[in-house]
């Protein structure tokens, strides 16, 4: 009782300050530069492909120049393998089940590779999260053309992340990044993990596939949230966070979305796209500001970032979009604290 009671107090709480705002911005940039190029181009369908590209902004972000280099590497490999697999379930008209197994295996290999090369933010949430997104979504370009503009993106990103070392220019020969290699019960302890991920990723899709959801990636994604937490209290913390997050992310997006004379988009008819990649960009910059300080502010802003750029790239009945969303959140991350309490992580003796 007094865990939730500290945990329920942790949801109107900041954490400290540590130059959220650069890092934010960097990620802001990441996003918006290859974003407004797609939309000068006419083609904002596309930004969703260059916004998880840009993810990849989101590592090392207090890291020093040449380890953040690395570290942004390993994770755009992560954030692409998943948009790409996504792309490829997409163009190949495989939905459902395909997807539902195919990203719980994933899940589970790219459990192991965070744990192996000590990915911050932890675990392999974002790409799991782009493989569901695109697969999710019709690919009206070549396959190859759309990992490429997620791919330059990336590329992009960690040019910024990197650009800041022009003014110092130090290079410390053979500094790395901590990763101890998985061997022994640290070895053992990541195998646990990655069946966590499969178990939980798969379960919670394989629930939304079986209730007729029309996102059971979003499900699958939730169910992920969870299991990046060290401990059990960390966990269900990160699950808290996550649910509401969500609703009051879901309230914004109803704000923006729903056909109300309020609505934002009712001001600029014929610039509906233009109006909701810009809020992709500012929802992201929030997003990363509040990152490290607060994952359920975070999460207020990170909900409009996904639901918006979806809607660029597939419309939908908003209402629909809204409330399954909603509901997929709470089934995933109540799966994620389940598969937590119920598959410990035992030392083993001898």
């Amino acid at each position: 009782m007094n865990a939730l009671r500290r945990h329920l107090r942790d949801l109107h709480s900041l954490g400290p300050a540590n130059r959220d705002h650069l890092s934010a911005l960097r990620v802001a940039v990441s996003v918006a530069v290859p974003s407004l190029v797609l939309l000068v181009f006419g083609r904002p369908e596309l930004i969703i492909y260059a916004v998880f590209g840009a993810l990849t902004g989101m590592y090392g972000r207090s890291e020093p120049h040449q380890l953040r280099l690395r570290h942004q590497a390993q994770a755009a490999l992560v954030l692409l393998s998943g948009v790409g697999v996504g792309i490829f379930l997409s163009v190949n008209h495989l939905h459902s089940w395909w997807l539902v197994g195919v990203e719980a295996v994933l899940a589970g290999v790219g459990s192991v590779f965070s744990d192996r090369v000590n990915l911050k933010p932890n675990g392999p949430f974002f790409g799991i999260l782009a493989l569901g997104a695109c697969a999710s979504v019709p690919t009206t370009v070549p396959w190859f053309a759309a990992l490429l503009i997620a791919a330059a993106s990336a590329a992009f990103s960690i040019i910024i992340g990197f650009g800041g070392w022009v003014r110092g220019r130090r290079w410390q020969p053979g500094a790395a990044r901590a990763a101890a290699p998985l061997r022994g019960l640290r070895r053992y302890a990541a195998m646990i993990h990655a069946a966590r991920y499969v178990l939980a990723v798969g379960t919670a899709g394989a629930i939304g596939v079986l209730s007729g959801s029309g996102h059971p990636h979003w499900a699958m994604a939730a169910a992920a949230v969870p299991l990046a937490g060290a401990d059990l209290p960390s966990s269900v913390h990160r699950g808290l966070h996550r649910m509401m997050g969500t609703f009051l992310g879901l309230v914004v997006v109803a704000v923006v979305l729903l056909p109300e004379p309020w609505a934002p988009l009712t001001f600029f008819p014929g610039a509906e796209a233009a109006v909701l990649a810009f809020l992709v960009i500012i929802f992201q910059f929030t997003t990363e500001l509040f990152m490290t300080r607060h994952y359920g502010l975070a999460m207020v802003s990170f909900t409009p970032v996904i639901l918006l750029m979806t809607q660029l790239a597939a419309p939908a009945d908003p209402y629909v979009l809204i409330t399954e969303r909603a509901v997929e959140t709470v089934v995933g991350a109540v799966i994620g604290i389940l598969v937590i309490v119920l598959v410990r992580r035992r030392r083993r003796t001898g």
